[in-house]
């Protein structure tokens, strides 16, 4: 099995700019950098090729305590590079392992979003993504924000669904008791002719809000407060239109086909699953993700 260890905090190569050093500090990357300190890394010898006289196998970086060579004494008392640590046997993050080094390979993060020696779950080039509670509070917010901006336009049609929806629950108990045991359980054709407009209103209204900020932004205001964007999976940058209005269209279409009778319940539950998918997919995608080829990143 192979290992996967923290690094402990300290001065390592930028991965944003190999010309500086960039301080970790045992969890993250903080703003402090400073120029490269002393000669560059040990590459390690080729795959197949003989150690030398009182060479170690599998020796670590350069600038960093090495075993001394065969008949050669350590420099007694002389310290290491600063803020270098220890590192035996551990290649310089970001470079390619060399093969034959003696210890096992780790995966390794693109440059431009590095986590020395963690292991978690990001875009082909090395973006962080989401956690799927994240994603949930966003599309909360995004709800209540669409909510308010679409009630000008859904406002009435939502006054005049509950007033019919009112009388019918008045007359339904007049006449249970009145002692009719069937009351109706059908709501009024005149609830349909308020609801239908309300619900369609408010799905364009969300449809354009989703469409023009994340082509113009990446994001939406919810997912900008929980520190997360989107953009496709295989290129950094805006998602395309064509990519939102498949990503937004897909869940629009489910909402859409659970208002069928008979078969809405059916499509109800494929829209939970839709929600539920990113807890156990590999790529962290949900339906209407791998839909567009979108990913859900983080951004701080």
């Amino acid at each position: 099995m192979l290992s996967h260890v923290s690094y402990p905090a300290g001065w390592y190569d930028d991965p944003q700019d190999p010309t500086q050093q960039r301080y970790w500090d045992g969890n993250a990357w903080t703003d402090q950098r400073r120029g490269q300190q002393g000669p560059g890394p040990y590459q390690g010898q080729q795959y197949g090729q003989p150690a030398q006289h009182g060479q170690v196998y599998g020796g670590g970086q350069s600038g960093q305590p090495s075993q001394p060579q065969y008949g050669q004494p350590a420099q007694y008392g002389q310290p290491a590079q600063y803020g270098q640590p220890q590192q035996y046997g551990q290649p310089q993050y970001g470079q390619p392992q060399q093969q034959g080094q003696g210890y096992p390979a780790y995966p390794q993060q693109q440059q431009g979003y590095g986590y020395p020696g963690l292991r978690v779950p990001s875009t082909p080039d090395g973006q962080p993504l989401s956690g799927w509670w994240r994603r949930v509070w966003a599309r909360i917010l995004d709800s209540i924000i669409v909510g308010i901006i679409g009630l000008p336009l859904t406002g009435y049609f939502y006054y005049q669904y509950i007033q019919v929806i009112w009388d019918y629950l008045e007359d339904t108990m007049d006449s249970a008791a009145a002692g009719n045991t069937q009351p109706s359980t059908t709501l009024p054709a005149e609830a349909y002719q308020w609801m239908i407009p309300a619900v369609l209103i408010g799905l364009l209204v969300a449809f354009v809000y989703e469409y023009l900020f994340l082509t113009k932004k990446g994001w939406t205001p919810g997912k900008k407060a929980l520190g997360i964007a989107v953009r496709l999976r295989d290129v950094p940058g805006l998602p395309p239109g064509p990519a939102v209005a498949k990503r937004y269209g897909f869940i629009i279409g489910l909402s859409l086909l659970g208002a069928i009778p008979l078969v809405g319940t059916l499509f109800g539950f494929v829209a939970l699953i839709n929600y539920l998918w990113p807890l156990w997919d590999d790529k962290k995608q949900a339906l209407h993700d791998k839909v567009a080829g979108t990913n859900v990143v983080r951004t701080n």
